[in-house]
């Protein structure tokens, strides 16, 4: 009860109506675009970093060496570190679309107000 409350209160003193930009075509856009991105990559993270505890708990091919001493185990590992900070760099600039969008809804939402 208290939330609604809030809620309520604040749309009361900024103005901004929350609802009418949740239902906005524009934010439909902006979290279909998130999920189109967001989705198809916690996939991909989740099933490389699974991969790893099951190859070495069920199987022994990442025990072969790969380069002298060092086996696929060691390279996989190092892989996952790669993986994750291009992850990164992927989302840092995916994310700037995202921004983009959301400053063509805060601006259309300034000059419905304006």
């Amino acid at each position: 009860m208290e939330v609604k409350q809030e809620s309520a209160a604040r749309s009361q003193t900024d103005g901004i109506d929350y609802t009418q930009i949740v239902q906005s075509s524009e934010f439909k856009q902006l979290l279909q675009a998130k999920k189109k991105f967001i989705i198809p990559m916690t996939i991909l993270f989740f099933t490389f970093y699974f991969i790893l505890p099951i190859l070495t708990s069920y199987s022994n091919v990442l025990n072969t060496p790969a380069i002298g001493e060092i086996t696929w185990a060691w390279v996989f590992g190092f892989a996952q570190f790669v993986m994750t900070w291009a992850l990164c760099i992927l989302y840092s600039k995916k994310a700037q679309s995202f921004d983009k969008l959301s400053t063509d809804i805060l601006q259309k939402l300034n000059k419905g107000r304006g």
